[in-house]
């Protein structure tokens, strides 16, 4: 192919040899590069995509890297940004590697991969591109990751575990317009309400342009319809000037059905003896699995390093199959603790294996700060509604005690037998930190599976459910709100994806066909197709709700709890000793939970979850902090229908 741009040229643009093949399928790791301003200490020169030949000359281009142990050739496809393409062979490395570098070669080239494969040859972009713009079937780009003025944010050291109340947002729906910039602006509105933690809905590539995020199959390149990486740069450095934390859901159990090439030519990406929901699950125990750990640890680091992000929750934990004796997920802790080190950075896993194990005091390394509670959600989720289906069955014969089991112990389920899984489920909790578990009403995940996308504001009343998320967010659990939850939103979560042709059929039909019981019998409509577009819209909020009063009522409530809680609960959610932690019941419906602290006080909190009035209680010799409910014209210590009330009773004087 020839070319008016002399960078098409092999001669004249210089091609030279790859570097030495680095031995990264026995899990070397790449030298630190030179601490750069606004990244830190920990950038890291990837052992995946591209890198600069050297790491302080912007002219000196590109080395361009491929792990493709199945494949018997593999060729650059180099498209400068001038225009044009050409074919510049790799050579092969120790363990699966192909390298080639490109002199010439800048940031905003495109490029990709031609790979010979059992069908022929197949174009394919970079599994660690850092940016698709035109999708996960499209040549990735190249960008210097130091183009970005971080400027004061070097300062911005993140906020104690303890502090944090979380805050899950779909980029694409948080707002009309769906962008990282338009995000930004409802900033003030989350400091205001008090949130100290964003946690966004997973950013790696997927196909189209509307998809929740897990079917992710570029896991380094943030998906291009929220705006170029340098936005979603610009959006956390504006989070950290208001001192709110941004976390990230990352995916490392499995890719998206649409747009993972990694089967065609790195089949040990993958492990057959473990199964998925997915198929064969991700290689983190068989051979070759160094380099597959070495793919996520990294992206782990990127996120943390050259995004500066403040934590990861990794999804579908229970999912990563490893029987090695280091397993993934410790091994992920210790190398983020210590490329992060001088910064508060938080991990935080879905497991819904309930594996206690996995969880410690926050920051320490080999164990992360927290999991998503699902049995609290759980229990809170049959009080309000009644429901029992699925793993709602779990809960349906004591729901008020399991719900008071989380709040004392953590988990409902540790190691008890679960109808729903078929078997004991959980270990024990009770000894572990009360910030080890992160406890929500609503999320992307109970929202948007269900059929028709219901928000708990149209599934229950609003005196339980006021009830029920006081006692989530005066707890010492980490609460967690859903965008929108906190001024009570009418708007549904839809599960929506953008796939085309047969695979749009499939998903549509299969969620109707799981939905079919009760959800599409007589007079009820069908389900939504998510690949419909308004489904898509239909999710997204109004924030011209906060207009009416019953929305701002809300928003007055879930501030003052929260204002509460910052002042109160949280300076001394470090300090409860949890093997102090007693609850007791009066009656069926009435509870107590004390939390005693080293020198702190006692947090208590009493809830009677029923119509009707509870008996008369034992007084509490402490101040009231906070409390929803009404007790007007009750007997002294008597409460009201579904009523709350949270105390700190003062340490006696030695």
């Amino acid at each position: 192919m020839t070319s008016a741009d002399p960078r098409l040229d092999p001669v004249q643009a210089g091609l030279s040899t790859p570097l030495p093949a680095r031995a990264l399928d026995e899990g070397v790791t790449q030298a630190i590069a030179p601490v750069v301003p606004g990244l830190g200490r920990c950038l890291h020169a990837m052992p995946f995509g591209p890198v600069r030949i050297d790491p302080d000359d912007t002219r000196s281009g590109y080395e361009f890297r491929l792990w493709a142990p199945s494949a018997p050739r593999v060729d650059l496809v180099f498209q400068p940004a001038s225009g044009g393409r050409l074919e510049l062979p790799c050579e092969r490395g120790d363990g699966g590697w192909w390298h080639v570098k490109v002199p010439q070669a800048r940031a905003g080239d495109r490029y990709g991969f031609a790979v010979d494969t059992e069908h022929g040859m197949l174009d394919v972009p970079d599994p660690a591109s850092r940016y698709n713009p035109d999708g996960v079937h499209q040549p990735s780009q190249v960008l210097d990751p130091r183009s970005f003025d971080w400027g004061d944010d070097i300062a911005w050291h993140g906020r104690p575990w303890t502090e944090a109340v979380v805050y899950e947002l779909h980029v694409g729906t948080f707002t009309a317009e769906g962008t990282y910039a338009a995000a930004e602006r409802r900033l003030d509105h989350l400091a205001a309400l008090g949130i100290t933690a964003i946690e966004l809905m997973p950013l790696g590539s997927a196909p189209g342009r509307r998809g929740w995020g897990y079917d992710v199959v570029l896991p380094y390149a943030p998906q291009p319809a929220y705006g170029h990486p340098n936005d979603l740069k610009a959006f956390i450095k504006a989070a950290h000037q208001r001192g709110l934390m941004v976390l990230l859901d990352v995916v490392y159990n499995h890719f998206g059905p649409d747009g993972n090439y990694l089967h065609a030519y790195a089949r040990e990406f993958f492990n057959p003896a473990h199964q998925t929901p997915w198929g064969d699950a991700i290689n983190f125990d068989a051979k070759h699995a160094a380099t597959v750990r070495n793919f996520y640890i990294h992206n782990a680091l990127y996120w943390l390093c050259e995004y500066r992000f403040d934590g990861l929750r990794i999804d579908a934990a229970h999912a990563m199959a490893d029987a090695s004796s280091d397993h993934f997920l410790t091994e992920l802790s210790r190398r983020a603790r210590e490329a992060t080190r001088g910064r508060q950075v938080h991990l935080v896993l879905e497991n819904n294996r309930n594996e206690a194990r996995h969880l410690g005091q926050p920051g320490q390394p080999g164990r992360f700060e927290a999991q998503w509670n699902d049995d609290f959600h759980q229990a809170a989720h049959v009080l309000l509604t009644g429901e029992t289906h699925g793993y709602y069955r779990d809960f349906a014969e004591q729901p008020l005690q399991q719900l008071v089991r989380c709040l004392a112990e953590g988990f409902a389920f540790q190691g008890e037998p679960s109808l729903h899984d078929g078997g004991p489920r959980g270990e024990p909790s009770r000894d572990l930190p009360a910030s080890c578990y992160v406890n929500f009403l609503q999320n992307h995940d109970q929202t948007g599976n269900r059929a028709f996308g219901e928000r708990l504001t149209a599934l229950s009343a609003h005196a339980p459910l006021k009830a029920l998320a006081c006692i989530q967010l005066l707890a010492p659990g980490i609460p967690m709100l859903f965008m929108g939850e906190e001024f009570g939103t009418t708007a549904p979560f839809h599960y929506f994806c953008d796939f085309q042709g047969e695979l749009a059929r499939a998903v549509r039909d299969g969620r109707r066909r799981e939905h079919a019981q009760g959800s599409e019998g007589e007079g009820q409509p069908p389900v939504p197709d998510p690949n419909d577009p308004t489904v898509f819209g239909a999710s997204t909020i109004d924030w011209d709700e906060l207009r009416a009063a019953p929305h701002r009522d809300w928003l007055a409530f879930y501030t003052q709890a929260l204002a509460v809680r910052a002042h109160m609960v949280a300076p001394r959610l470090g300090l409860i000793r949890p093997q102090a932690i007693s609850h007791r019941f009066f009656g069926p419906h009435t509870f107590e939970v004390s939390w005693p602290t080293d020198g702190a006080g006692t947090l208590v909190l009493r809830a009677h979850l029923h119509d009707g009035p509870s008996d008369v209680l034992p007084r509490v010799e402490g101040a009231l902090l906070f409390g929803v409910g009404e007790d007007n014209g009750l007997p002294a210590g008597a409460l009201g229908s579904w009523s709350v009330r949270v105390h700190l009773v003062e340490d006696p004087l030695p």
